[in-house]
């Protein structure tokens, strides 16, 4: 598969465009990243001038507008429409963003299109989130717990313990917040990334988790958590305005405590 890295002087293979309508008075141009692994050719833009009155005010909506109604070979995710599934995560006009809620007339000139940086392609704007996923699945998102719950009713929680879970328990796994980062990039074999461990703190913080110790120990590592160098890319690219880098520092303040 290739790996979309945004270099600066990328080699693309020149890329076909689709004129808007004669008639149309919105037309705005969208420059699409597109790569087939069937052809074996190198990545390509394709060019795509939509007019606005016939699609939908957000990118998703003229995304699917061009594989529905002029390029039926663009391939892409997306599912909810909504902002919660984080199928339609993508670059946009440079910006990891979810395409369902981008607005277009938030973008002046064209609309630039690309996969998710740094992450294998598994074909046009479609990342392969294997290894993402995998990381998720190593951080044990589940409550743990010894003690048996109460026989006729859940495992309560104070409200002041449940407002501790606000800015976590709604992140949506789109990966835009990973692949803004730089120690992302260069050490996702090993480093879990922004979006993981504001998850893995979301278990930190719920009181009714017992394995705070256990939790700790799989997270304190030199890659797994410390690659994190507060950049803050994570923070200022997250479409649901959370902020990863302040979970990062909380789980770094949790083992300092526990060390002294």
């Amino acid at each position: 598969m290739a790996k979309f890295t945004l270099p600066p002087n990328s080699t693309f293979t020149p890329g076909k465009t689709w004129p808007g309508p004669a008639d149309a008075t919105r037309v705005q141009r969208f420059r699409v990243y597109r790569w087939d692994p069937d052809t074996g050719a190198n990545p390509r833009i394709d060019t795509y001038d939509i007019d606005l009155d016939k699609c939908g005010p957000m990118v998703l909506d003229a995304i699917i507008h061009i594989k529905n109604e002029i390029d039926p070979t663009l391939t892409f995710r997306r599912s909810c429409r909504e902002g919660i599934c984080g199928s339609c995560a993508m670059n946009i006009d440079g910006t990891n963003t979810l395409a369902c809620t981008k607005p277009i007339d938030e973008i002046s000139g064209d609309v630039r299109i690309y996969p998710l940086p740094h992450m294998e392609v598994q074909k046009d704007l479609v990342p392969d989130l294997s290894h993402f996923n995998a990381q998720y699945a190593s951080i044990k998102p589940w409550l743990q717990a010894q003690t048996a719950p109460p026989p006729d009713r859940e495992r309560l929680q104070s409200k002041e313990d449940r407002a501790r879970l606000d800015g976590l328990y709604e992140c949506i796994l789109c990966a835009c917040c990973s692949t803004a980062c730089p120690s992302y990039w260069w050490n996702s074999d090993r480093y879990l990334g922004p979006a993981i461990l504001l998850q893995a703190y979301r278990w930190l913080a719920d009181s009714r988790d017992e394995a705070t110790g256990e939790r700790l120990d799989a997270l304190e590592d030199p890659f797994r958590l410390y690659r994190c160098h507060t950049i803050m890319n994570c923070t200022r690219t997250c479409p649901k305005g959370l902020n990863p880098a302040k979970a990062i520092a909380e789980i770094k303040t949790l083992l300092v405590e526990r060390a002294v």
